[in-house]
This record gives C-alpha cells, structure tokens and sequence, in this order.
C-alpha cells in the first residue's frame, strides 16, 4: 500500500532533501584505521599508563612480581604462563601486557590462596650442606653418593617438613630452607643433625654444617633471593667442621628460656684480631655456635670454625 506524501503545513519551511551529514557529526571527521591504532600503539607503550597499571597490580591480591623472570619458579597453570609471558605477552613495556599480567595475577591468587601476604615477611632462613662431600664422592663413586643423598634427605628432611619449615630447594649435597619462626627453625635444625647420625654408607658418615638467619628476603613465588639469604649461605660456611651456627639476627629473636629447654647455649665464634670481615657479611653481625649444654664443662681449643672465622 502507498503512503500519500505528506502536505506541508501553512508556515512550515520544507528542508531540501541532501545526503550531508548533520553538522553535529561533521565536527568529528571519521578517524581512519591508521590513526586510530598509531593512538593505541603509543597509549599502549606510554610510561605513564606502563606505572599506572603496575601500581594498581600491587592493590590486587596475588604476586604484585608476577611475571618477573626472577617469580617464575613453582607448579601449575599460572605459573605456566608466567614462564611463558616473555613469549606470549609481547613488549615488556607495554600496558597490554601488565594488564594481561593482572589476570593471571588474579588467577594466581585464587588457585594458590595468597591472597594479599606480605611481600617481604621476616623469615628464618636455614642452610644445609655435607662436609667434605665432593671428596669422598671422587672416591666413592656415583652409586654411593645417590645412596647416600637420598639417606641424608630420608633422615635431614622429615624434621623440618614436621616443624612447619618449608624446603625452597635442594643443592646438590643441601638444601635451603624457610621457616616463620626462629626458635622453631632451630629447634628443627637440632632435629636434623640428630637424625643423620644413624646415615652410614660404606663406612661413610656424614656431618652437617647448618647455617641459620632471620632476616626479610625477597619472595619470588615459591624462591626467596636476596641479601638475607647470601647472609644465611655464608653462616652457613664458618662452620667448616660441621654443626649449627646462628647470625646475631636469629640469636636475638629466641629467649634464653627456649634454648636452655632446648639443651643448648650459643658461643660467639671467635676471630683473629685485625682478620678483615668475612665478604658477604655486614660488619655488626655476629655469628654463633650452637653446643649441647653438656659440653660445658669440655675445654674448646680445636675449634677450628671460630679460630678462623
């Protein structure tokens, strides 16, 4: 059915018909593809944006470092992606990839309930390693030394996995661990050393030096880096025969009242006068020895960890 046209009204003016474009629209020419992704491009790579989204990840739960090469360590999928982020998410200083980092962060913190932790929380860290291992190893051959590293982890591990400690990785003949608690990490500690006395591998038995410091380490996802943790390695190492040795850091954190229930009094290890400070070490940290009560009333004139500390 037609439609009759419309007559005009006494006093209407009849626009002109005309195919332009109503002058509200003609104040915004139509922006081409060209430079409509050019303006993408460089938002996407502007430093400003790049901070901003990098701030607002640190409010969100979750790894604020995710992505960091060095917070690619760990198991499942997030982490996954993590490691495949260089390769998948482009230009690290680009927005795009931050927010595409932000999702994952998310994801992170929902499959893996660490949800807004500390960064940086203060932590007993503890080293462990064999005394001598690579030399009796060249002897003994490869078979007696697996033979003996999965003894040394059956019987070193279980104490500090028991106490609430956390294994951050193996290192050949040690490993590193990471406790919340000092008292507990030393008390775990002890635990360990007793525990290896009943390794023996043809005719072979181990002693274990034991490094322990409190300090706030960098946490990358399941690993800690940092100075705190060199400081932890090189406690570890005054102790060239064997035993325990704790920094001033840990030693001030633990009542007397818990070592003394615990069997042990501390010995501040001795240096030579005018020796210089052992390199990785602040100057005011002091290291200690850790002994059974028992050995009191024992003269200690060999000890050769503190006379050459």
């Amino acid at each position: 059915m037609e439609v009759a046209p419309r007559e005009p009204v006494a006093g209407e003016v009849e626009e002109p018909v005309t195919d332009a474009a109503p002058a509200t629209l003609r104040r915004f020419p139509p922006v081409s593809v060209q430079t409509a992704t050019r303006w993408l491009r460089m938002t996407n790579h502007n430093p400003g944006v790049v901070g901003l989204i990098r701030r607002a990840r640190r409010l969100l739960p979750g790894d604020p470092e995710f992505g960091d090469p060095l917070s690619t360590a760990g198991e499942g999928g997030p982490r996954a992606a993590a490691r495949a982020a260089d390769r998948l998410l482009g230009d690290p200083g680009a927005a795009s990839r931050e927010v595409s980092l932000g999702v994952l962060q998310l994801w992170q913190a929902l499959t893996e309930a660490v949800s807004r932790r500390p960064a940086n929380p203060e932590v007993t860290l503890v080293f462990t390693d064999l005394v001598g291992f690579s030399t009796w190893s060249l002897q003994a051959g490869d078979d007696a030394a697996l033979t003996l590293l999965r003894k040394v982890a059956q019987a070193v591990e279980p104490p500090l996995l028991d106490a609430g400690g956390h294994i951050v990785k193996r290192l050949g003949d040690g490993i590193m661990a990471v406790f919340g608690d000092p008292t507990v990490a030393v008390r775990a500690a002890l635990a360990a050393e007793r525990a290896l006395r009943s390794v023996e591998v043809a005719g072979y038995t181990p002693r274990m030096r034991v490094g322990i410091h409190t300090g706030r380490p960098h946490r990358m996802a399941s690993d800690w880096l940092g100075v705190d943790v060199n400081i932890a390695a090189r406690v570890m190492e005054r102790a060239t025969k064997g035993g325990i040795m704790v920094s001033s850091s840990t030693l001030d954190s633990i009542p007397q009242s818990e070592l003394d229930a615990l069997g042990v009094f501390a010995k501040r290890a001795r240096k030579p006068m005018f020796a210089p400070q052992p390199a990785g070490l602040p100057a005011d940290l002091a290291i200690y020895r850790l002994k059974a009560s028992r050995e009191l009333a024992v003269p200690d004139d060999s000890d050769e960890t503190d006379s050459q500390a």
